[in-house]
């Protein structure tokens, strides 16, 4: 099925003049769909992504441990450790289209073992010229993991249900920082025979390569393909998916007409940028976090231990505000507030003096930067009316997005330490602008609400209208593609 611009060309999967009638689901057995997903697909997806934030970022703890060192990271050797990892991030973007094009277990085994197998072999490396050569391996990989999974949880979940799963897949940043600095802490304050940071990579790195089995394995394709499934859950999984989207079948076809409009679609522009001004600081924090902490006067052992309960704090606001977001389909609120707090959060950073100030604007920081991006990237999914332009947003947000930590990892030069005020007041400053990105884009999707009331009548009104329908007797219609464009469809706010 082809699907067009809701604005332009709309193709309507409900007829306003007809009575339309949603197919018959049994709600228990509906839940005990959601249910065996949620068990099933999230914590593996979440667990994957914990262990690609957990290699990108532990350069951070590596660098305090002795690698700064040993590799000779000179002037702003360190700094280019940092950017080398999201040039081919950037590059390799539209990689996000291949859960559709390719059987998603197939992609991810792929993926996940070249990005271990990389992350390992840093623990190898003699030379700055060696370590960047694997970051920007280790880049063009993950690149086509991270940024594909909430695509890949739209196959599975249903409009007001995604955001949470997202938020309980984002959380594994944090949370894979809250590990970093207890691992690196444990690690660190022993006395292995090898350096401290090559054991840090080893153990961080392996994992990840036994994973990549784990996934091709026990990954589901699709809801019609999910192995965990009996026969009736199924047939409901199968339900699920053309009520939503027209059809079971969800990857191995994109609309590349459809794939377009989505690229050139201005709301989809509002949340790249949203996405590329959280990033500036999402990108620094983790790998700046522990040598901001050491230069407080901390010991080295004791700022990787400190880095763990800001990102722990920002792990559970990271599950709490997606789920408080569904259930309210207010996304706009939530990430006036987060951003906010982030921003002060950076304030009190550039222009505290005293420990305990700066360490509380660490704890704000992080409490609203994963947040915020727990909220962004399902707001995209909620806003674009089909697969392939789900699709599209979710590339478009990354490739806009991903830009941010160039800027990000460039903000904190070791000539500014130990306060970092530029690195920090760039960092509230985008935090600022993120919530005034916000607040424009819930104004432009309420005036698109109040068009498409006018055009069909709101949605209370269509219900209305089908009730009395039935009650007359009338003939009715199955409803399909109903989170697709048509007469009832809407932003979400």
């Amino acid at each position: 099925m082809q699907t067009a611009n809701i604005e332009k060309e709309p193709v309507p999967v409900q007829n306003e003049n007809a009575v339309v009638q949603q197919p018959s689901i049994d709600a228990e057995l509906e839940k005990r769909v959601v249910r065996k997903t949620d068990m099933n697909l999230v914590p593996l997806v979440m667990a994957l992504y914990l262990l690609a934030f957990l290699d990108r970022s532990n350069v951070g703890n590596a660098r305090i441990a002795g690698m700064s060192n040993d590799l000779n990271l000179i002037g702003d050797r360190y700094d280019w450790l940092l950017t080398i990892f999201y040039i081919p991030y950037i590059v390799f973007e539209f990689l996000g289209i291949m859960w559709k094009v390719v059987p998603p277990h197939i992609w991810a085994t792929i993926v996940v073992f070249i990005w271990g197998l990389v992350s390992t072999l840093q623990a190898v490396t003699h030379s700055w010229g060696a370590e960047m050569a694997l970051r920007f391996l280790m880049g063009a990989a993950e690149a086509g993991y991270g940024p594909g999974i909430p695509f890949l949880l739209s196959f599975f979940y249903l409009r007001h249900e995604v955001g949470f799963r997202c938020g309980v897949f984002l959380s594994a940043a944090p949370l894979a920082n809250t590990f970093a600095g207890a691992l690196a802490y444990g690690i660190t304050s022993g006395h292995p025979s090898i350096a401290k940071w090559r054991v840090l990579f080893l153990v961080e790195g392996l994992p990840t390569i036994v994973m990549a089995a784990v996934a091709y394995f026990y990954l589901p394709d699709s809801p019609e393909k999910a192995k965990f499934f009996d026969e009736d859950e199924r047939r409901v999984a199968i339900a699920r998916s053309v009520r939503q989207a027209g059809s079971s079948t969800r990857v191995g076809n994109v609309d590349w007409v459809d794939f377009w409009r989505g690229l050139t679609d201005i709301k989809a522009w509002f949340t790249g940028l949203m996405y590329f001004s959280c990033n500036v600081s999402f990108a620094s924090l983790p790998v700046f976090l522990p040598t901001i902490l050491s230069e407080m006067g901390f010991s080295n052992v004791t700022a990787q231990g400190l880095t763990a309960p800001p990102f722990f704090l920002s792990f559970l606001i990271t599950l709490i505000t997606p789920y408080i977001a569904d259930r309210t389909q207010q996304r706009a609120f939530m990430l006036i507030i987060l951003t906010i707090i982030g921003g002060v959060g950076y304030v009190i950073l550039a222009s505290a003096k005293s420990v305990g100030a700066r360490y509380f604007g660490v704890f704000m920081a992080a409490g609203g930067i994963f947040p915020s991006i727990a909220n962004i990237l399902p707001w995209v999914l909620n806003n674009q009316g089909s697969d392939t332009r789900r699709g599209a947003g979710i590339v478009l947000l990354n490739v806009i997005g991903q830009c941010g930590p160039l800027l990000g990892t460039r903000l904190y030069p070791s000539k500014e330490g130990p306060f970092y005020v530029k690195g920090q007041s760039v960092c509230a400053a985008f935090m600022f602008f993120t919530t005034l990105l916000v607040i424009g884009l819930r104004i432009l999707l309420a005036w698109e609400n109040k068009k498409l009331d006018e055009k069909y009548g709101t949605v209370e009104e269509q219900k209305a209208r089908l009730a009395e329908g039935q009650e007359r007797g009338e003939e009715t219609i199955q409803a399909v593609a109903v989170e697709n464009y048509g007469p009832m469809f809407r932003y979400v706010l």
